[in-house]
């Protein structure tokens, strides 16, 4: 872990990166607007898929009147979630091999999430990746979200690591430009044209792959030098 050219830690989005659980939130999307009697907008489906939980509920009461209170609306979300991430959640293709490749390589890694805390260790313990993290971050853990770098810099922290040797591995676009602009390395990895498309991905991120089956850390250690 000497070498200039080797990262020292990276930092793993959950949902759509390490996890295969965002058709599940998408779908749950649909069970929102159809409880609330709405359709929802894209910009409505992009807010919700940039925001905490907290301002997913806060959105939903407040536009849609869902919910008798935000609270209600929370609670909904997290025992509809929590099902689905105890009992069925599997990992994205390529997710066990790098974080084993990686974890052997003594490289240490980290979870920044825009999933509540809970769903995210069930989630994580579930597909047996956690013992792997040296932390397990939500935003919610840092009152903040994925718009800022706080959760990174915490993330970062625990690793004991520079912003310009880490790498985040996210899959939402807008995610990846908050890494970017505070000076982390990227590797942007498709989940679905909702997150981002290949193609703003690609031209986004320092490195980019369709799947977690092309990523290695020798390809990290190649877009790095």
């Amino acid at each position: 872990m000497g070498s200039p050219s080797t990262p020292t830690g990276v930092i793993f989005d959950c949902d759509g990166t390490l996890l295969d659980s965002m058709g599940m939130w998408h779908a749950l999307d649909d069970r929102l607007a159809e409880h609330a009697g709405v359709t929802f907008t894209k910009a409505d489906k992009d807010r919700l898929t940039a925001s905490t939980l907290e301002e997913c509920g806060v959105y939903l009461h407040e536009t849609f009147g869902m919910g008798s209170c935000v609270a209600d609306v929370m609670d909904f979300i997290h025992e509809e979630m929590l099902r689905f991430y105890a009992h069925e959640v599997t990992m994205k293709p390529g997710a066990q091999a790098l974080v084993h490749e990686l974890a052997n390589a003594g490289v240490p890694m980290a979870v920044a999430s825009s999933t509540p805390p809970a769903l995210l260790r069930v989630g994580l313990e579930r597909a047996g990746l956690a013992a792997a993290m040296e932390v397990i971050l939500s935003v919610e853990d840092v009152d903040s979200s994925k718009r800022e770098p706080l959760i990174y810099d915490r993330a970062r922290e625990a690793l004991g690591t520079t912003r310009e040797r880490t790498w985040g591995v996210e899959d939402a676009l807008y995610a990846v430009r908050t890494l970017n602009d505070a000076g982390y390395r990227t590797l942007a990895v498709f989940d679905s044209m909702t997150a981002g498309s290949p193609e703003d991905l690609a031209a986004e991120a320092d490195a980019f792959c369709m799947s977690l089956e092309e990523a290695s850390l020798g390809m990290l250690l190649s877009y790095q030098r």
